[in-house]
């Protein structure tokens, strides 16, 4: 199997400028309370409360998230009660310079959404009926592996497409893009870039589509990320960072070889007309072989066409390839898991994910059979 590069060292496409990041410092560890622990495993039977409607330090999401953590003695608690013992473990794990970093995005964002006039406010909540096709919804609602892969393509291991949303669904998330850049310019608003490889788009999350893209990762990708990406938290994804991105002229032209702040990505083209813009994966890798070389096995090339998804790890090694002519946006929802986060910092194995790691972990097996049957002639 050859080794082949493309382009220069993959770089995190992390800093975002969004409050993403605190659920990834959760630390699901037993300490917290002099006379209360958290649970190691979650409670999955318990249906937590929503937290939508308060103003918090930090994402409602993770709220819900986190009581299923708590110890059986809180779960009846009253809410408010619950609120104060997540947040003071929560600010536990999060430095005071981080903390300043969190309140200023908070204040950036309710002034956007105190000032900005959605154009169409059917986006702000999930109308799953109006917003996705089908099959992908019967896939869903049948949930198993059976029902997933009746609908998908798996063309390269580990990438998976699909067909997702409904044209219409396109077009206004399009339109309410647009109008918010439109309100951005005259209002001469600076606002903050999806990450820091992207000059143009804008955070879904900053303008008030954050419930709904919960909703998005919570009933829709989580279940299939349970089934296709346990292995990096698929199960346990409980944050998200959503955004779109535009190529094409006076846009970003192309993106550099990377791999993405997330455990899962979803990524869908939107529109419009458009040539070129080409992803080309090349293989999963940890931190510790980002840079190493790919397998001919790991070569994709994938060309998007609107409505329809690809899914796949963050930590696919990925770019784009130059947009020729025309526009064209995408939707991505870069989905995190707070747990994987934590435990990976105790694992030194990654062979269940990392191409490099598997390989390294093969060649060790081979080499001892081949001493112990070395071994075995001499005797």
């Amino acid at each position: 199997m050859g080794e082949r590069r493309d382009g220069p060292s993959p770089v995190s496409g992390g800093g975002n400028g969004v409050v993403a990041s605190d659920s990834s410092r959760l630390a699901m560890v037993q300490v917290v309370a002099p006379s209360q622990r958290l649970r190691l495993n979650p409670n999955k039977d318990h249906k937590p409360d929503s937290y939508d409607d308060l103003q918090l330090d930090f994402s409602s999401s993770i709220f819900s998230s986190l009581e299923r953590y708590l110890p059986p003695s809180m779960l009846s608690l009253p809410r408010d009660d619950k609120v104060k013992f997540m947040r003071d473990i929560l600010l536990k794990y999060l430095p005071h310079g981080e903390r300043n970093r969190v309140q200023k995005h908070r204040e950036y964002r309710q002034k956007i959404i105190s000032n900005y006039q959605p154009l169409h406010r059917e986006l702000y909540t999930m109308h799953s009926q109006t917003f996705f096709v089908p099959s992908f919804l019967k896939a869903i609602n049948d949930n198993s592996e059976a029902s997933f892969r009746s609908i998908m393509s798996e063309p390269s291991p580990g990438v998976f497409t699909f067909e997702m949303l409904q044209p219409r669904f396109c077009e206004l998330l399009l339109s309410e893009v647009e109008n918010f850049e439109k309100w951005v310019n005259e209002a001469k608003f600076r606002i903050m870039r999806p990450n820091t490889m992207n000059k143009y788009g804008a955070v879904l999350d900053d303008f008030g589509l954050e419930t709904m893209l919960d909703k998005l990762m919570e009933g829709f990708i989580r279940p299939i990320s349970k089934v296709f990406f346990t292995e990096v938290g698929g199960s346990t994804l409980d944050s998200h960072h959503g955004f779109v991105v535009e190529y094409g002229k006076d846009r970003d032209v192309d993106l550099g070889f990377h791999v993405d702040d997330s455990e899962v990505t979803l990524n869908v083209c939107l529109g419009k007309q458009f040539s070129g813009g080409e992803l080309f994966f090349r293989g999963t890798r940890c931190d510790k072989h980002v840079n190493t070389g790919s397998q001919s096995e790991e070569i994709f090339d994938y060309s998007h066409v609107p409505g329809r998804a690809v899914l796949h790890r963050g930590r696919h090694r990925h770019g784009a390839r130059a947009t020729t002519s025309g526009h064209r946006i995408n939707l991505l929802l870069w989905c995190r898991s707070s747990v994987f986060r934590e435990m990976k910092k105790y694992q030194k194995d990654f062979s269940s994910w990392c191409g490099e790691c598997f390989r390294e972990k093969k060649e060790r097996q081979r080499l001892s059979i081949a001493a112990t049957k070395s071994a075995g002639e001499v005797v």
